[in-house]
């Protein structure tokens, strides 16, 4: 027997859907992959310039910056504005990499260092990436926790800014690397099942993810394993 007018227009219906979904995927995945290059830069010219935002006022001065570019970029997330002004919020974020990478290659085996941070990262990505694209499990149910992990985590960088534990620093650079690498898993299956249809929206969370995990990578492993 044939499939109905009914069932063929379903079966279409969710063939394109699922084409969708797969072309958002992989214009997040190119945009990310895009994003790194003016995140380097921005390093690099930070280092150069010695952009270091310090204590509570550069604290709060980076989080200003940051939330506005956010704003503007969800603003105008379907335009090619969007575009340009997530490649400019990448390049701002590489300079505020800039303190945390001159503070690394002061150690003698901080360019191994980093690259372990880097290769670790991009490890933790690829099994969430390929774990939220395969498994049947659904995570839709995290957001709120990994939301209300966010604001703890917030919560302990400004304590510890006053209190300059190393022992606070290591629970923050854990429970950041743990809260982002969950963030994957959910922000991925989101497009996945097609409840984030707009790429540069995705590219800008997974953006995020990637460079949180990376960061609170580079510090632990500057604290356990950096030699002077």
């Amino acid at each position: 027997m044939y499939p109905s007018t009914q069932q063929q227009s379903t079966i279409d219906l969710s063939k394109g859907g699922q084409a969708t979904r797969n072309k958002v995927l992989r214009n997040t995945y190119w945009l990310l992959a895009l994003s790194m290059i003016p995140t380097v830069l921005g390093a690099v010219a930070g280092m150069s310039l010695g952009i270091a935002f310090t204590g509570i006022m550069g604290f709060v001065i980076f989080l200003a910056v940051a939330f506005g570019f956010m704003w503007a970029i969800e603003k105008n997330k379907d335009s090619g504005l969007g575009v340009a002004l997530l490649l400019g919020f990448t390049f701002f974020m590489g300079m505020m990499l800039a303190p945390l990478l001159t503070h690394t290659l002061n150690y003698s085996n901080g360019a191994s260092l980093i690259m372990t941070a880097f290769g670790g990262t991009a490890v933790v990505f690829a099994v969430m990436a390929s774990i939220a694209t395969t498994t049947k499990r659904d995570f839709s149910g995290m957001g709120s926790w990994l939301m209300a992990g966010v604001v703890v985590l917030l919560l302990a960088v400004v304590a510890n800014i006053f209190l300059q534990m190393s022992v606070l620093s290591i629970v923050i650079s854990v429970l950041a690397i743990g809260i982002f690498s969950a963030f994957i898993l959910y922000d991925v299956q989101r497009i996945v099942n097609g409840g984030e249809t707009n790429y540069v929206t995705a590219t800008l969370s997974i953006y995020l993810n990637v460079f949180n995990i990376f960061t609170s990578l580079l510090r632990l492993l500057g604290i356990v394993g950096g030699d002077d």
